[in-house]
């Protein structure tokens, strides 16, 4: 246990620039906390103990605002960044080494027993404010970048923005490299987002179009001066 704590801890280091101190993460960080009260909920919930997971999930809650259900299930070193308004549903499943941040909601679109909510693989990494629903998955190492709406499967080491959320045009089949480097709100350095590629196309053939069509005016008004 103290050695899942440790790593737990180790983890904000490797992803969070502004943290100074172990002691720093133990006292001020929220989805440390946040972390270390759903291990003990989850532990109650599977023991038939549900009333008394809720309860420490939502004890959880009005600590830290962080709400993640009892029977949710997190992976080793997924981190929670500030965390404020970070929603994960009951049969959530998110892999090792995920990184969430705040008003991310991990949640689900049925009324139905059974699976209903996401499954993250591991890496990752989701940004501020999105939106990932319904019993999807999320590919190992891929990307959403902040605010998305994501309700279709996202394949490995891609990144996908918007709403409703699509793939970046240049990394929907881009291999997942071994040693993926670390993109803080899953920001991509090559955001070429499909809707503004489509649009720069419509733009640059009505130009084209525009041209021809003024090269062909020009061309009736010559014809029309000759007897």
């Amino acid at each position: 246990m103290f050695d899942r704590i440790r790593e737990q801890i180790d983890c904000v280091f490797d992803r969070d620039p502004a943290v100074r101190s172990r002691w720093e993460v133990i006292t001020l960080y929220p989805g440390f906390h946040a972390i270390l009260l759903h291990w003990l909920a989850h532990s109650l919930w599977h023991r038939n103990l549900k009333w008394l997971g809720r309860a420490v999930s939502q004890f959880s809650r009005f600590l830290t605002g962080i709400e993640i259900h009892p029977g949710a299930t997190l992976g080793r070193r997924v981190f929670i960044d500030h965390g404020m308004g970070v929603v994960i549903g009951e049969t959530a499943d998110v892999g090792d080494d995920c990184t969430l941040y705040q008003g991310v909601t991990l949640g689900g679109t049925s009324w139905n027993k059974g699976k209903r909510h996401p499954t993250l693989a591991t890496g990752v990494i989701v940004g501020a404010g999105a939106k990932v629903i319904g019993p999807i998955l999320l590919g190992e190492g891929c990307k959403v970048g902040s605010n998305a709406v994501v309700v279709k499967p996202v394949p490995p080491g891609a990144t996908v923005i918007g709403i409703p959320g699509r793939l970046l045009e240049d990394e929907q089949h881009r291999p997942l490299k071994s040693d993926p480097q670390f993109s803080a709100y899953g920001s991509s350095r090559d955001e070429t987002d499909p809707l503004i590629v489509a649009v720069q196309d419509l733009v640059q053939r009505n130009a084209e179009l525009e041209a021809r069509l003024t090269e062909l005016s020009r061309h009736v008004d010559s014809l029309s001066h000759h007897p």
